[in-house]
């Protein structure tokens, strides 16, 4: 969430940010409850001190003998009373109604980030190897995964509906490989391995900023009030809500595998074959804590970090700068790593590293003492390393021969084998 105080004084950057994000925000609104809630505070300031005036009057009043002029005095104090009462009420809706007006207002882009409408105006950063060129008749990954009897589409489909899978045999044994090597990989540099809940609070999925923006692509237990997490983001990072740390403490590097749950609700066509687009899927998450002055630095290596991973899977990849129209909410700026498919002749994303500065920290109440002990917003960052799905597609249209799927060499230590047959 953003700081009402930087958007009172800077609302012509807020313009910018919103523009530059394709949106808009209703700043004669946010004025309208600002300056009424100013005036209310004010206004209580003003009836106090008449109430403590006409309660000093009072007890000299009494000692004076007028006590019908003590009466008429305090009936003026238990009319101010209730005229303070009344106003407290008025200000705690007002309060309440510009907390919700905060709490849908976006992040502002970075000075890094490019001005674009959607995804066809992101800037691609750099690319990585060369799309396969094959000398036989490829299969996409719903065909080769269900000859192969590791995918099965109908399954999933008999048990939940569309959009889920069932893996087998070879299939879930690879599924299992990718998140151990992830999670190894991670470990060896650094990040803390959680393994956290994958039903939440309402509390803590605000806190990362899924709601209420995204209120609709979530599932919801509403028996009692739970969500099911889309990502490990939104628990781990909750694990330091309401923490005060100290600049010592920095950085702090997580990592964790859940599994993720999204309605998808409006995807549909080819964005949603095969394991492109699941109801539930599988994803390594790393997330940081840093401190403000430190983050984009952090940013730069978490991007690293991540294409190392995917250059070992010896997949051909590109990084692109999101533009702000194809920003999440929550993010500041935020490098996607796209795996190519020769099969769909398409880019398919896997990753999202973002760094969200202060918004999600200030949600949070995640702050830290500085050198002169004074409390500060912290800032926080997270990336999927890797997504699933999409990489399982990838590796088994990437690596098909004639004779099965090809198992990358990082990856043998893990699966046991080096062929799917």
């Amino acid at each position: 969430m953003l700081d009402i105080k930087f958007v009172r004084e800077n609302p012509d950057a807020i313009d910018v940010a919103m523009a530059n994000r394709q949106t808009s925000w209703d700043r004669e609104k946010f004025f309208e409850l600002d300056d009424e809630r100013r005036a209310v505070i004010t206004e209580v300031e003003e009836l106090q001190a008449t109430r403590n005036a006409e309660s000093k009057k009072i007890g000299a009043l009494m000692k004076e003998g007028k006590k019908d002029e003590a009466e008429a005095a305090k009936e003026a104090v238990r009319a101010v009373n209730e005229k303070i009462d009344g106003l407290a009420e008025r200000r705690t809706a007002l309060e309440q109604e510009q907390y919700d007006f905060m709490a849908h207002l976006p992040n502002i882009p970075c000075e890094a980030t490019p001005y674009g409408k959607d995804e066809d105006e992101n800037i691609e950063r750099r690319r990585w190897g060369t799309p396969r060129e094959f000398d036989f008749d490829f299969k996409p990954h719903w065909d080769l995964g269900t000859d192969l009897d590791i995918l099965d589409f109908e399954r999933g489909n008999k048990l939940s509906g569309s959009r889920f899978t069932v893996l087998g045999g070879a299939g879930a044994r690879l599924e299992r490989a990718l998140i151990n090597f992830f999670l190894d990989t991670h470990t060896s540099r650094g990040f803390k391995e959680w393994w956290p809940p994958i039903v939440v609070k309402r509390q803590t999925m605000f806190g990362t900023g899924q709601l209420p923006d995204k209120e609709g692509q979530m599932y919801h237990a509403t028996a009692d009030n739970f969500y099911m997490i889309p990502t490990a983001e939104v628990p781990v990072t909750n694990i330091y809500r309401d923490v005060i740390l100290d600049e010592k403490d920095f950085p702090v590097k997580m990592t964790a595998y859940t599994p993720c749950f999204r309605r998808e609700a409006g995807s549909y066509g080819k964005d949603v074959r095969g394991l492109n687009r699941l109801h539930q899927f599988d994803k390594v998450e790393i997330v940081q804590l840093s401190l403000p002055q430190n983050s984009y630095e952090a940013l730069d290596g978490m991007v690293a970090h991540v294409e190392s991973i995917v250059k070992s899977l010896g997949l051909p990849y590109r990084i692109l700068r999101l533009c702000g129209g194809d920003m999440s909410f929550t993010s500041a700026l935020t490098y996607d790593f796209e795996v190519y498919s020769e099969a769909q002749k398409r880019w398919l994303e896997v990753s999202s590293v973002s760094n969200f500065e202060s918004f999600q920290a200030n949600r949070l109440k995640l702050r830290y003492k500085d050198a002169d002990k004074k409390t500060q917003l912290a800032h926080t960052l997270n990336g999927s390393s890797l997504a699933l799905p999409r990489i399982v597609a990838a590796l088994l249209e990437n690596f098909q021969t004639p004779e099965g799927i090809r198992i990358p060499e990082a990856l043998i230590p893990y699966t046991g084998f080096d062929i799917i047959k």
